[in-house]
């Protein structure tokens, strides 16, 4: 069970710094949207959205390739992977598969970690 999470965590450390980069540098060609996918992205390049979720996932992928601050490392990157599979469920259908990707790998991370989560999931406050 510790190689899957090492290479989930690696994994998905990867991915998240090579995309996060991407949005900056633009090595990889993106595929261009159309319809309500485009013009969902466009409001999100023109607003500088895409470059707060770019900055937070090379954080992310930065810290889960370190092995530094795994936990807020998945603080970091759950609620990209969220929008992720929501984008690729409701608006643009193609790609379904890599989102499903990042939402397994990130599971596989978060479970030999959530006891750093257990704090949050209490009854009542003290």
């Amino acid at each position: 069970m510790k190689i899957v999470n090492l290479v989930a965590r690696i994994l998905l450390g990867l991915l998240f710094l090579v995309f996060g980069l991407n949005g900056f540098l633009q090595f990889l060609p993106m595929p261009p949207f159309s319809g309500a996918a485009a013009q969902y992205m466009g409001v999100l390049f023109q607003s500088h959205a895409l470059a707060i979720v770019f900055a937070l996932e090379i954080a992310g992928g930065a810290l889960l390739l370190a092995n530094r601050f795994v936990p807020l490392a998945l603080v970091l990157l759950g609620p990209v992977i969220v929008n992720i599979v929501i984008f690729h469920t409701l608006i643009a259908h193609a790609d379904l598969q890599n989102a499903a990707l990042a939402l397994v790998l990130w599971l596989a991370v978060f479970v030999p970690n959530r006891a750093a989560f257990s704090s949050l999931l209490v009854r009542e406050s003290s």
